[in-house]
C-alpha cells in the first residue's frame, strides 16, 4: 500500500510539472516524508526544516528563513510558497493576493499538521493544478512553532491517542502551553511568532491541533473563530460563505466534519461553542481582523487518516479562497476599518443558553460499565452502536463586558516591555517628549478574584471590577500614548481594559499596584487622625454619618482610625490605582 501511494504522488507530482522544477525518480525518493514511508510516523524537527530547505533548493516557489528566536535555542521558521515574486507582504498586498497563514506543532503530541503541510507544499511546487493556488494566494508555513517540544520526543505522553510510534511534547522548553502564551508572550516562541504575524498580518489562520474528548465518527472536527467576536463584515462571510463551502469540499473528501465536539457530558446532550480569548491562537488572530481555524484531529482515529484529513482541509481553504479572494479581502477590508471607526468594543462574552440550532450529528452510543480498575461505573462509547441524530449546537454569545474607546492610552515607561510587546503587533506608539498634563480617566480597581493555583505561569486575575474617576495627571518625558485611531484598536483595548478576561491586569503583569507600600503605627497617626477631625469639616461630617449608620463600625476603634487614615492625604494616592490613564478626548 504504502509502495502504492509512494507512486501515484509521483505521478501526481511529475506530470505537468514545470521542466526546471521536475524531479528525477531519485530526486523524489528524497523528497517523500517520513509519513509516506511509514504511516505512523511523523517527521522529526530536522527532517522538517531539511525537507523545506531542500523543497526551496529545486522550486523557485519557495523561501526557508529562520525568523526570530525560540526558548529552545533554535530559530523560528518561515517558508513561504509565492510565484511572480510575491514573496514578502508588500509584493502579494501589490498583486492584490490573500494571505494564508498555517501553523504547525504548537502541541508537538498533535503533529498532523507538520506531516501534512510538508506534502502541500510540495505537492503545490510540483503540481500545475494545485501551484495554480499561487496565482491567487501566498502562504506561510511555520514547520514546527514548539521546536523544544519537539525536540523532546516520546512515546507514552499521549496516553490516549492512536499514533504515530513517537512525538513531541505539549510543553515547550520553559514548559509553556504555547497555545496559552499569544497574548501574554512569556515564551521567546510567542514573540517571534507575533512579529512573523504581524509582519505578514494574513487573511486567513489555520493551526493545526489533534483532539481529545468523546468519540465520535469524525477524523476531523473544527473550532472557527467565535463569530460574535469577529467584526460584522469578516463574521457574515465566513458563516455565510466560507464554512459552509469548507464543510460541503470535506465531505466530498470523504472527511466530513463536524463542529469541535466541546460537551458538558456526552455529545447526543448537546455540543457548545468554544469561546476563544486572546491566549489562544484563534483568540489572538481575531485581535487582527483574521478569520482563523483550528482543525482537530480525533485522536482515536488512525496517524493516517489524521494527516489526510488535515491535508485535505488546508487544501479545501485554498481553493475556497482562489473561488472567492475579492470576496474575502473586501470583507477584511471592511472589518479593519470598521475596528478604526468603531467607538464601543466587547471585551468578554456570555454564551446565550436559549439560543440554538439542530446539528446532525454522528456519533456512538455511550454507555456505562463497572471498572475494572476501581469497579466504579465508567463511561465508554460503543463503536459497534453508531448512530446518526439530530443534537443542540449551541454558539451564540453576547457582550457581557462593553468599554467606550477613549482617544488615547497613556502608558508609563516603567511599562516599556508592554508597550516592547505591543509594537511587535503593529500597534503605532508615541512618545512623550516633555513632562506634560492630561485630563484623563482611571481606574481604581475595586475587586478581583486570583486563581489559587498558578496557571501558565500566572496567578490570573477574574471578575475584576473598576471604578472611574477624572482628574488632570502629570505623565512624565518617556511615556507612552497610543492612540486609538488604529487597525490594532481590539488588541490594544483587550490589553489595556483590566476587565478584559486575558488583559494584561489579568495576566499579573500590574500587580505592583496591588500591595498597599507605607503604612503608619495607631499610637502616632491618633493625634494625626484627631486633628484632621478638628480641621478637615467635610471628613468629620463624612466620620459621624458613618458612625450613625454603620453600628458594626461605630463600636470598631481599629476601623475608624483606618478610615479617617484612607481619607486623609496621608493615604498612598496610588494603592489599587491602575496606571494606565484613557485620555477622552484632545
Amino acid at each position: 500500500m504504502n509502495r502504492l501511494i509512494t507512486y501515484l504522488l509521483f505521478v501526481t507530482l511529475v506530470i505537468g510539472c514545470k521542466s526546471k522544477d521536475r524531479l528525477s525518480k531519485s530526486e523524489f525518493k528524497e523528497m517523500t516524508t517520513a509519513f509516506e514511508q511509514d504511516n505512523n510516523i511523523t517527521a522529526t524537527y530536522k527532517e522538517a526544516i531539511e525537507f523545506y530547505t531542500k523543497l526551496s533548493a529545486t522550486s523557485s516557489y519557495v523561501t526557508v528563513t529562520p525568523f526570530g528566536e525560540t526558548d529552545s535555542g533554535e530559530p523560528l521558521h518561515e517558508v513561504v510558497l509565492a510565484n511572480d515574486g510575491a514573496n514578502t507582504p508588500e509584493k502579494a498586498r501589490a498583486q492584490n493576493k490573500a494571505i494564508l497563514f498555517i501553523n504547525n506543532g504548537i502541541h508537538p503530541g498533535e503533529p498532523c499538521g507538520i506531516d501534512a503541510s510538508m506534502m502541500l507544499a510540495r505537492n503545490i511546487c510540483r503540481d500545475k493544478a494545485l501551484t495554480a493556488f499561487l496565482d491567487q494566494t501566498t502562504i506561510i508555513i511555520i514547520p514546527v512553532y514548539n521546536i523544544g517540544g519537539s525536540l523532546n520526543r516520546g512515546s507514552t505522553s499521549r496516553a490516549n491517542q492512536n499514533g504515530p510510534q513517537e512525538y513531541g511534547f505539549r510543553g515547550n522548553s520553559k514548559n509553556l502551553d504555547l497555545n496559552r502564551d499569544f497574548i501574554k508572550g512569556d515564551s521567546y516562541n510567542s514573540r517571534s511568532f507575533q512579529q512573523l504575524y504581524t509582519k505578514w498580518s494574513p487573511d486567513v489562520f489555520i493551526d493545526n491541533h489533534t483532539s481529545n474528548g468523546a468519540d465520535y465518527q469524525y477524523v476531523l472536527t473544527m473550532i472557527a473563530t467565535q463569530k460574535d467576536k469577529l467584526s460584522p463584515a469578516l463574521s457574515n462571510y465566513m458563516e455565510d460563505n466560507m464554512l459552509p463551502d469548507l464543510y460541503t469540499a470535506m465531505a466530498r473528501d470523504k472527511y466530513e466534519m463536524t463542529p469541535y465536539v466541546y460537551s458538558r457530558g456526552t455529545p447526543d446532550l448537546g455540543i457548545y461553542g468554544f469561546m476563544d480569548y486572546p491566549r489562544y491562537s484563534s483568540g489572538y488572530a481575531t485581535l487582527h481582523n483574521s478569520i482563523s481555524f483550528v482543525p482537530e484531529a480525533h485522536m482515536l482515529k488512525s496517524y493516517k487518516d489524521r494527516v489526510m484529513s488535515i491535508y485535505h482541509f488546508m487544501q479545501n481553504v485554498l481553493i475556497h479562497i482562489q473561488k472567492n479572494k475579492d470576496s474575502l479581502l473586501l470583507a477584511r477590508k471592511i472589518s479593519i476599518q470598521n475596528t478604526i471607526d468603531n467607538t464601543k468594543f466587547d471585551i468578554d462574552w456570555e454564551l446565550i443558553p436559549s439560543s440554538y440550532k439542530t446539528l446532525k450529528f454522528k456519533g456512538y452510543e455511550a454507555g456505562y460499565k463497572a471498572s475494572e480498575v476501581t469497579g466504579e461505573p465508567r463511561l465508554y462509547y460503543d463503536r459497534s452502536k453508531p448512530y446518526e441524530k439530530d443534537i443542540l449546537y449551541y454558539n451564540d454569545f453576547k457582550a457581557s463586558k462593553s468599554v467606550q474607546k477613549p482617544a488615547a492610552y497613556i502608558i508609563p515607561r516603567a511599562y516599556r516591555d508592554l508597550v516592547d510587546r505591543m509594537k511587535i503587533n503593529g500597534v503605532i506608539v508615541e512618545t512623550l517628549q516633555n513632562d506634560q498634563s492630561y485630563n484623563v480617566e482611571q481606574y481604581y480597581i475595586d475587586k478581583y478574584d486570583s486563581s489559587e493555583n498558578p496557571y501558565e505561569g500566572h496567578y490570573i486575575h477574574r471578575n475584576v471590577e473598576v471604578s472611574k474617576i477624572q482628574r488632570p495627571w502629570t505623565f512624565k518625558k518617556g511615556d507612552f500614548m497610543i492612540r486609538t485611531n488604529q487597525a490594532m484598536n481590539m488588541y490594544i483595548i483587550n490589553t489595556l481594559e483590566p476587565e478584559a478576561p486575558d488583559s494584561w491586569f489579568a495576566w499579573n503583569f500590574f500587580d505592583g499596584i496591588l500591595m498597599q507600600k507605607e503604612y503608619y503605627s495607631d499610637y502616632v497617626f491618633e493625634d494625626t487622625a484627631a486633628e484632621l477631625l478638628k480641621t478637615d469639616k467635610v471628613l468629620k461630617a463624612k466620620f459621624d454619618k458613618k458612625k450613625v449608620e454603620d453600628e458594626a463600625f461605630a463600636k470598631n476603634g481599629k476601623a475608624q482610625l483606618d478610615y479617617i487614615y484612607k481619607n486623609s492625604p496621608y493615604y498612598e494616592p496610588t494603592f489599587l490605582l491602575y496606571p494606565v490613564g484613557r485620555l477622552l478626548k484632545f
